[in-house]
């Protein structure tokens, strides 16, 4: 477990070494779904990105305690709800179900824990009273809120301090309420309205606050003070600094670590329903296999904007191809290579705040070399080179042997490697074939040249091309 890891703390804005809490244990908590519809590419980039962090973590050997919620209960589930004219409750698990589904799709490893925020309102209950007992919270007409001002003048410069605003330039975007001391207070618990699910609290019927839940779920799985805190950049507020703000004035210490990825963006434009910009899965996935999908979505560093375009996604689906056609084509000379270990320079990648974008180019680094090696007939060190390609793309989810058995570290025989190879091989053939029938050389010429590249020779027949390895 020796490493010199760094990461890119948000509340303190710079990369600080990474020494866990609890030596061995890594504690993390990520803001998951809010399932009000089905999921987008934007959604899953943050799925990916951390699940990413999480196999890290876990090839380091270290016990990583991986807590991703689901806020059930919402304004916007509510009305999506109500606008179909669907039970609340049915209408969130249905998009919960969706979201699960794309998650493993993706091979996005499932969390230690998926806690409900209505299945923690005891949590919340006790968290409010911790609050109000301090002075940093009030009842008001059935609601809860937090009283930021009192705050302030305990903290001095604590809130803000995550997303960088000052609190007189705040809006909770809670709307206008009479029942608060001040336009900067946040709801931790919303009185019941008419036709709305509702719990009993000491303070009024009603259902939690989008901020306190998280706070609440956190320290019940992970204790009052915890490694890392990740999610989304456009949760950096008001939803972290607010989680941020009632945690510590309950006296928690929260995230020792704040990660935020940034955005899937169309055309400049932050991927979202309300723009009506997205991109299903299941739209993706009738242009490149999930493993591609995948592949693209966890290319970029976590905090750049990846920005969307069909080109995009072809190209990653490309680079995925030639790592696969590597792996594969070892394994169809034999047996399919074991993981080894990661190299250096890939472990200098990964220290440095995650940075996948330099890991992947080391990867297709010791692809090159594994395929001169192939050509040059050296089977035995391009197996040693297969071995480390595949551990290092086992930490970014993308093993193709893994991929190709349809089950976390599996290993394949040297028959069905051949065949999962022909398939492959074959696919490119007929994209070869289709393009000399359009007369479209340059794509023709890039297949043929690709495969080349990969030790693989394709001879043109009366009967149409074959192939073989060189």
């Amino acid at each position: 477990m020796s490493s010199q890891q760094r990461i890119f703390d948000t509340a303190s804005r710079s990369f600080r070494e990474f020494t866990p809490l609890e030596p061995g244990r890594v504690s993390m908590y990520v803001c998951g779904a809010t399932p009000q519809a089905a999921p987008h590419i934007g959604h899953l980039r943050s799925g990916v990105a951390f699940d990413i962090v999480r196999r890290w973590f876990t090839a380091l050997g270290y016990d990583v305690a991986f807590v991703r919620n689901v806020t059930d209960i919402d304004d916007k589930i509510l009305a999506k709800a109500a606008e179909h004219d669907r039970p609340w409750w049915e209408w969130v698990s249905t998009h919960e179900r969706e979201f699960s589904r794309a998650y493993a799709t993706l091979g996005v490893l499932p969390p230690s824990v998926e806690p409900r925020a209505t299945g923690h309102v005891t949590q919340m209950v006790e968290y409010m009273r911790r609050l109000i007992d301090a002075g940093f919270a009030y009842p008001s007409d059935g609601s809860v809120y937090f009283d930021v001002n009192a705050w302030v003048a305990a903290s001095g410069t604590d809130y803000g301090s995550l997303s960088g605003n000052r609190p007189a330039d705040m809006e909770q975007g809670e709307g206008a309420s009479t029942s608060k001391r001040s336009a900067l207070d946040f709801a931790l618990w919303k009185a019941a309205k008419p036709g709305e699910p509702s719990w009993p609290t000491p303070w009024g019927d009603g259902r939690p606050g989008w901020h306190l839940e998280c706070s609440a779920m956190a320290t019940w799985y992970l204790g009052g003070t915890f490694d890392i805190h990740g999610g989304g950049l456009d949760l950096q507020f008001p939803h972290h600094e607010n989680e941020q703000a009632q945690s510590h004035a309950a006296g928690d210490g929260f995230a020792r670590y704040w990660m935020h990825n940034h955005w899937v963006t169309m055309a400049g434009e932050k991927m979202s329903k309300s723009l009506g910009n997205v991109l299903s899965i299941d739209t993706m996935l009738d242009a490149v296999r999930p493993v591609e999908l995948r592949y693209y979505l966890g290319s970029a560093h976590y905090r750049s904007v990846l920005e969307y375009s069909p080109e995009a996604v072809q190209e990653a689906a490309a680079g995925y191809r030639r790592i696969e056609e590597f792996v594969l084509r070892v394994g169809a000379l034999g047996t399919a290579p074991a993981k080894t270990t990661w190299t250096g320079a890939f472990q200098g990648a990964m220290e440095e705040d995650f940075a996948v974008p330099r890991a992947l180019a080391e990867i297709h680094n010791s692809v090159r070399e594994g395929n001169k090696l192939l050509a040059a007939g050296k089977h035995a060190e391009a197996g040693e080179i297969a071995g480390q390609v595949r551990a290092m793309a086992d930490v970014l989810g993308i093993d193709p042997v893994a991929w190709v058995e349809s089950g976390p570290g599996a290993e394949r025989s040297a028959e069905t490697m051949q065949h999962a190879l022909g398939v492959l091989v074959g696919a490119e053939l007929e994209r070869r074939t289709k393009a000399r029938a359009n007369k479209d050389w340059a794509v023709a010429d890039d297949v043929r040249d690709r495969l080349a590249a990969a030790g693989i020779a394709v001879t043109d027949t009366p009967d149409g091309p074959t192939w073989s390895l060189s």
